[in-house]
C-alpha cells in the first residue's frame, strides 16, 4: 500500500510506469490464481444469511474461492458459453454470487442484473445482452426473485438454461426445517433447462480450466445503467478496467490484513469492481452480511456488532446507510475500524460530522461511474480530506473539465465549472455501450468520456461535483430517468406539460418530484395524479413523492420546460419546511447559481438564528446554503 495524501503522491505513483507497462495479470483467471497462490489459506469471502453477530456464517479461503471459481467457469463452458457469450445473474448477495461474477467473467461475459427491477425490465436487459444463461434463486420465502426470473426468462428466447441457487443450505434448524414447508411454488413458463448451481459445479474440475484462457484483453462484464425506461444502456467492461480498479484498491487502500464489510449489492459496480476486485488484488477478506445487505432484516440494528465480530477495518457505505446508522447508538467495540468509504451519491456535510463524532472514524468520499468501469477519484486516505469534494483523481486517470464552445470543447480554467470528462484504463473509447447508437457524442476529442456531471478542479487538484448536465435523478445512488415520469404524466388527459426533477432529501440525497401544467379548463387533483403515477410507472423508486400543479411551467424560448427554475422552487420549499420544523425563524429568500458551487440557497441574515443552528438542519442536504449578502444602501 502506498502513501496517498496529495496530488503530488498521485503523480509520483503514476510516474513510476505507464499503465500498459505494469506487471499485472492480463486475465481474470490469472488474477484470481495469483491471489490464491500468495494467500491461499487466508479468508477471502464470508457470507451470513441472517444479521445476528453470532449467527452462522460461511467463509471461503482464497484456495477454496479459486477452486470453486474454476469449477463455475468450467460449468458455464459446458453449457456452451464462449468468450463472447453472456451469463446473466439475478441474485442477492451470497457466496454463489461471487462465484458467478468471477466464473462468468472467466468463461464468457458476466452480466449482473438488479433483482429489484420488474420482470419486464429484467427481460429488456437480457435481450440487449443476448444472455444464454441466467443464474438466479430457487423459490424462497419472502423473496420474489425466482418468480421474476421465470417471468423474464419466458420473454427472452436466447435463455437456454436457468441455474438456481438455493439459500436453504445457509440456514440452521429450525429455520432449515421450516423453509421447505413454506417455500413458494415457482411456476416455470419458460422453455430453458433448470439446473441446480451447487450440484452442477461439483461435477467439474477445481484444479484447472477445461478450456484455454488467451492472454489478451477482452470484454469480461456487462453492467446495465438505469433500466427504468425499458430501454437500458449496457456498459462494457474489459479485464484491464476491472483489474485497474483492483490495483487501485490494493495500491492505495487495502492489504491482506484488512477486513472489509460490504453490505452493498453485487449487481452494483461499486461492490463488484472497487471492492471485489480490490480484495483479489490485495488478498483482503470481505464480509457480505445478509442477501439484501443494508436492506436486510436487522443489518442496521446489528451493524456495529458485526464490525466487532469480524474485526472490520474498512466499511463500505452510501449516504442513505450512514443516515440510518446515525439514528442508532454505536453499541459495540468498533476500535478495529479505520476508514469508511462512501460512494454512489453526494454525502451531506452534516452526515460527515455526525459519523466522525459517533465513531471516531473519518469518511473517505469518492466518485466513479459505471461507464468508466467505476473508479475516478477519492479523498486521500492519509492526507487532507476536503469535505464536499470527491477528492483527487486516481493514478492513470486523466480528468478534464471541458466546456462546449462554437469552436468545440475547451478546457475550463482552475476552479471554473464545466463537464467532467475522463480518460483511464476503465474507459473504452467509442465502445462504452453495447448499442452503437448510444456511443454517439459520448466522447470529446475521441478520448475523454463525457460523464454528464458538472464540476470543477481546485488549485490543489481536488475534484468537486456541482451538478449534472444530464437530467438523472439519483435516489440513494439509484439512477432514475425523469423522462419516464414526464412521459407518464403527459399521458394523463388533464396534463399539458410535465417536468420531473430530483428534490433534496436528507435520507436519499434526492427523491423524484414533478410539476405539471394542466390543459386549459381541465381539472385533476394532486392525489389523482399520484395514483396515476403509481399505476403507470413500473418502478416504485421512480414514483414522484411530491407533485405540484402550476398555472404555467417555466419554459425556454423554444417552449421546453426550464428545469433550473423547478429545482430552485423545490430547494426553497424543502429547505423552508426543514427550517420551520426545527423552529428556526428564517427562510430561504432566493436560490442562485454559483459558478463554483452550483445551486446555492440564500438566507437573509438574522439576529436570532446562528450559522451553527442552520447548518445542523440544512447540513443534512447536499445543496449548499449561505447568508444573503448585504445589499449596498
Amino acid at each position: 500500500m502506498n502513501k496517498f495524501s496529495s496530488i503530488d503522491d498521485r503523480n509520483a505513483i503514476e510516474a513510476e510506469a505507464r499503465w500498459e507497462d505494469r506487471d499485472l495479470p492480463k486475465t481474470m483467471y490469472e488474477f484470481v490464481a495469483a491471489t490464491a497462490e500468495k494467500y491461499g489459506e487466508r479468508p477471502a469471502i464470508s457470507f451470513q444469511i441472517t444479521s445476528g453477530p453470532k449467527d452462522r456464517a460461511e467463509t471461503l479461503t482464497w484456495n477454496e474461492l479459486f477452486g470453486k471459481t474454476t469449477q463455475t467457469a468450467n460449468f458455464f463452458r459446458s453449457l456452451g458459453i464462449g468468450e463472447t457469450d453472456v451469463v446473466a445473474y439475478l441474485l442477492p448477495n451470497a457466496n454463489e454470487t461471487v462465484l458467478t461474477l468471477l466464473g462468468g467473467a472467466i468463461a464468457g461475459i458476466v452480466s449482473p442484473i438488479n433483482p429489484l427491477l420488474e420482470a419486464s425490465q429484467i427481460a429488456s436487459i437480457l435481450r440487449e445482452t443476448g444472455a444464454k444463461v441466467l443464474v438466479t434463486l430457487r423459490a424462497f420465502p419472502k423473496s420474489d426473485v425466482a418468480q421474476k426470473a421465470a417471468e423474464a426468462a419466458a420473454m427472452v428466447p436466447s435463455i437456454e438454461a436457468v441455474v438456481e441457487v438455493d439459500l436453504l443450505r445457509y440456514l440452521s434448524p429450525p429455520k432449515s426445517w421450516i423453509v421447505p414447508l413454506i417455500r413458494p411454488k415457482n411456476p416455470v413458463t419458460h422453455k430453458a433447462r433448470v439446473l441446480n448451481f451447487n450440484a452442477e459445479i461439483a461435477k467439474h474440475s477445481s484444479e484447472k480450466l477445461d478450456f484455454s484462457d488467451p492472454a489478451g484483453d477482452r470484454v469480461g462484464a456487462y453492467f446495465h445503467t438505469g433500466g427504468t425506461t425499458g430501454m437500458p444502456k449496457v456498459a462494457q467492461h474489459k479485464y484491464s478496467g476491472m483489474i485497474y480498479n483492483g490495483w487501485l484498491g490494493h495500491r492505495l487502500l487495502f492489504s491482506h490484513d484488512d477486513v472489509v464489510i460490504c453490505p452493498l449489492p453485487l449487481f452494483h459496480v461499486f461492490a463488484c469492481h472497487p471492492i471485489m476486485m480490490s480484495m483479489i488484488a490485495s488478498g483482503a477478506h470481505v464480509v457480505f452480511p445478509t442477501p439484501a445487505g443494508y436492506r436486510g432484516e436487522g443489518v442496521l440494528d446489528n451493524f456495529w456488532k458485526l464490525i466487532e465480530r469480524w474485526n472490520v477495518t474498512f466499511m463500505i457505505t452510501v449516504p442513505t446507510a450512514i443516515s440510518a446508522l446515525m439514528q442508532r447508538p454505536v453499541d459495540a467495540d468498533v476500535s478495529s475500524l479505520r476508514t469508511a468509504m462512501s460512494g454512489s451519491a453526494p454525502l451531506p456535510i452534516e452526515l460527515f460530522r455526525r459519523f466522525e463524532e459517533a465513531t471516531g472514524v473519518t469518511i473517505t468520499e469518492g466518485y466513479g461511474l459505471t461507464e468508466a468501469t467505476c473508479l475516478v477519484s477519492c479523498n486521500p486516505t492519509s492526507g487532507k480530506k476536503k469535505k464536499g469534494s470527491v477528492g483527487v483523481p486516481f493514478p492513470h486517470t486523466d480528468v478534464k473539465i471541458l466546456r462546449q464552445t462554437p469552436d468545440g470543447p475547451v478546457e475550463a480554467p482552475v476552479d471554473e465549472v464545466g463537464e467532467i470528462c475522463i480518460d483511464n484504463p476503465g474507459v473504452i473509447p467509442g465502445s462504452t455501450y453495447t448499442e452503437v447508437d448510444k456511443n454517439h457524442d459520448l466522447f470529446h476529442h475521441d478520448i475523454y468520456l463525457r460523464t454528464g456531471d458538472l464540476g470543477r478542479v481546485d488549485t490543489d487538484g481536488y475534484l468537486w461535483i456541482t451538478g449534472r448536465a444530464k437530467d438523472l435523478i439519483i435516489r440513494g445512488g439509484h439512477n432514475i430517468d425523469p423522462a419516464e415520469i414526464e412521459e407518464v404524466l403527459a399521458g394523463h388527459p388533464a396534463v399539458g406539460f410535465a417536468g420531473a426533477i430530483g428534490q433534496p432529501d436528507a435520507h436519499s440525497g434526492e427523491i423524484p418530484c414533478a410539476y405539471v401544467e394542466l390543459v386549459q379548463d381541465a381539472e385533476v387533483t394532486v392525489n389523482e395524479l399520484m395514483e396515476f403515477c403509481k399505476k403507470e410507472i413500473p418502478e416504485r423508486a421512480a414514483h414522484p413523492k411530491y407533485i405540484e400543479i402550476l398555472d404555467e411551467l417555466p419554459k425556454t424560448a423554444v417552449g421546453k420546460v426550464f428545469k433550473p427554475d423547478l429545482r430552485k422552487r423545490a430547494i426553497t420549499r424543502v429547505y423552508n419546511a426543514a427550517l420551520e420544523k426545527a423552529g428556526l425563524q428564517v427562510s430561504v429568500c432566493s436560490v442562485i447559481e454559483s459558478r463554483r458551487r452550483g445551486l446555492v440557497a440564500q438566507i437573509e441574515m438574522s439576529e436570532v438564528v446562528s450559522t451553527i443552528e442552520i447548518t445542523q438542519v440544512l447540513g443534512a442536504f447536499t445543496i449548499p446554503w449561505e447568508w444573503l449578502p448585504e445589499q449596498p444602501s
